[in-house]
């Protein structure tokens, strides 16, 4: 119980389930129900380089538009997870030389507009008009860029709150080359909340990686990928509200309802599954309305804690 009402059990009787219900809603994530559909399609490589290539060629999206829809979808995915506080302010944004670190600089400019203070690693920089553009963006709103990082993880760990891991996405494959060994060993190491874009850096996108980072946090763009069935983290969300109807039923990908007007729907969340399960139970007891009502919502407590 003491998971969910925290220095609240002695007092527990006072409670109506309504009130309980109001209590228990302080420590939900957000109004976005977490969304659990089994038959929802897991992507190979070929697969997703496919769908992209059909949103771009058939469809007529630009690489840019597709970069400021998945790195918004990030953004509001990583504040609502992790609400806006003094121990969630500072973000270290890592970002890689492709599309995912493009995600990386949109996301990084959303979460500033958010009021978080993000700052951006960019070790290797492209040339390309669309990221010197996002660059441009980043430091016109004042948002730091790291020459490179702290020499220990536990100087990131003081520095910063949460690392978005925005370095390689679903297009990456063999080995890893300088200096993203480096960087990659040096985030393992940190102790602070890593969020991945898409797919986790250094992983295999279809059967991940047991020894690479392990996030807390993963949010699959357009649809999950293979790899993301190893993901043992906290929080897992699907973003990128842009997929036609048509494209996801040629791909059966059978994405979930998203919720009102969010760009993301959560997936996972290891705490939220058992506090909703725990609110339909107590709003069971509002048909009881003598004084062994208590004893049921006890049985009910232990049958959470136990489960």
């Amino acid at each position: 119980l003491l998971t969910f009402v925290p220095n609240q059990i002695i007092k527990f009787k006072a409670f109506s389930p309504k009130e309980i219900n109001n209590h228990l809603s302080s420590f939900s994530m957000s109004s976005s129900p977490t969304r659990y559909i089994n038959n929802m399609k897991y992507l190979n490589q070929q697969e997703a380089q496919g769908i992209d290539e059909e949103l771009f060629n058939e469809y007529k999206f630009s690489l840019d538009q597709l970069m400021e829809l998945a790195g918004y979808s990030c953004a509001t995915a990583i504040a609502n997870a992790y609400p806006k506080n003094y121990s969630t302010m500072k973000i270290l944004i890592c970002c890689g030389p492709g599309n995912n670190g493009g995600d990386g600089l949109v996301c990084a400019r959303h979460l500033k507009l958010f009021g978080y203070k993000p700052t951006i690693f960019y070790p290797k920089r492209t040339e390309k008009r669309i990221f010197t553009h996002l660059v441009t963006q980043c430091e016109k709103m004042n948002i730091p860029f790291l020459d490179c990082l702290p020499t220990e993880s536990k100087l990131i760990d003081f520095n910063f709150n949460i690392i978005v891991d925005a370095i390689f996405g679903f297009s990456f494959s063999g080995q890893l080359r300088a200096p993203f060994i480096d960087i990659l060993e040096k985030l393992k190491l940190a102790k602070i909340p890593i969020a991945s874009i898409d797919v986790p850096s250094g992983w295999d996108v279809e059967h991940g990686n047991p020894d690479g980072l392990q996030p807390e946090f993963l949010i699959s763009l357009t649809a999950p990928k293979k790899c993301a069935r190893h993901f043992k983290g906290k929080f897992h969300y699907l973003g990128g509200r842009f997929v036609p109807e048509t494209l996801a039923e040629k791909y059966e990908l059978n994405l979930p309802e998203y919720h009102g007007t969010d760009p993301f729907v959560l997936l996972k969340h290891d705490t939220n599954e058992k506090v909703c399960l725990f609110r339909s139970l107590l709003n069971l007891t509002a048909i009881f309305s003598n004084k062994n009502s208590i004893f049921f919502k006890i049985i009910f407590i232990c049958l959470i804690i136990n489960s």
